[in-house]
Formats: C-alpha cells, sequence, structure tokens
C-alpha cells in the first residue's frame, strides 16, 4: 500500500532519460492541440503538468509511459539528475498550461493557443538538447538566494549524484 507522503512525492534523483521523454510528449501533445485546432487537449496536458508536480510519475499516464515503457527502451542505465529542478520545470509547465486554460476560457482559444508556444518550445529544447529552462531558473534562484540551498543539495555537490563503487 502507497501512504500519502510516498504518493506526493518525487523521484529523487530523477531519470534525465525519462525527463526528456515527457518533454517530447508535451511537444507532441500541444503541438497537435495548437496545429489541428484542438483546445480540448488542454485538459489532459494541465492534468499531466499537475499530476508530475504533485507525485512525480505515479499518476500522470505520460510520465508512466516514459519511466516504464520508453526510457528503458531509449537507455538500459537511467541518467541521474537532482529531481527538485525537474519538479520546478514542471511546475512552469502547469503554470503555461493553466493560464493557457484560463486564456481560452476567457478570451478565446485564438488567444489561449499562443501560450502554448513558450511551452512547446521549452519542451523542445528539453527533448531535443536536454536543455532545462525551468531547471536553469531554479539554479539561478538557487544562486539569487530566492531558493534555500538545503531544497537541493545535489544540485550543488555533483558527488551526491555520482554512483561510487566503496
Amino acid at each position: 500500500a502507497v501512504n500519502a507522503k510516498q504518493l506526493f512525492s518525487f523521484p529523487n534523483p530523477a531519470n534525465d532519460h525519462a525527463a526528456r521523454v515527457v518533454g517530447a510528449g508535451v511537444v507532441l501533445m500541444a503541438s497537435v492541440a495548437v496545429l489541428a485546432d484542438l483546445p480540448w487537449m488542454l485538459i489532459p496536458l494541465t492534468y499531466g503538468f499537475a499530476a508530475r508536480v504533485a507525485t512525480g510519475p505515479k499518476l500522470s499516464p505520460l510520465g508512466q509511459l516514459a519511466t516504464r515503457v520508453v526510457a528503458p527502451a531509449i537507455a538500459k542505465e537511467p541518467k541521474l539528475v537532482p529531481g527538485p529542478p525537474k519538479r520546478f520545470a514542471q511546475a512552469i509547465g502547469l503554470g503555461f498550461t493553466t493560464t493557457a486554460s484560463i486564456v481560452t476560457l476567457t478570451a478565446g482559444w485564438s488567444a489561449g493557443r499562443w501560450v502554448l508556444v513558450p511551452l512547446i518550445a521549452a519542451a523542445f529544447l528539453e527533448a531535443a538538447f536536454g536543455i532545462c529552462l525551468g531547471c536553469i531558473s531554479f539554479a539561478w534562484l538557487m544562486r539569487v538566494g530566492v531558493i534555500p540551498e538545503e531544497v537541493c543539495e545535489a544540485c550543488n555537490d555533483i558527488s551526491l549524484r555520482v554512483k561510487t563503487n566503496a
């Protein structure tokens, strides 16, 4: 049985291969929404980000596909990266999809769809090149003291992320 603390946790470290697969899924879903004129796609997009922020991949169909099927097929060994910046990036995605939903409900899809364009660009950078803009923002916020260092000790000390043979 999974308790609430286990359910509402985010993997730390996280598998970068799975994060990149999720990014590709977001690019695909959001691009289809914009290009095929499907505003209802905001529902699974927003849900997916909310689920990943709250529980990591546990309650996200895209997260499950990425972690259980696609990432293991791409690379046998996970590439471990700190989890807190990846969670922060998912929260930014949630902000974009929530904003797109609100704009769509108030001003229409013709306006709301444009909120997805920067999300598509950021998700593409993650998927194609492993460039996580949310992670870069997280690091900057740590440097200026907005996010305390103890939130992500592994972000500052790579030795905490590297497996040792001891």
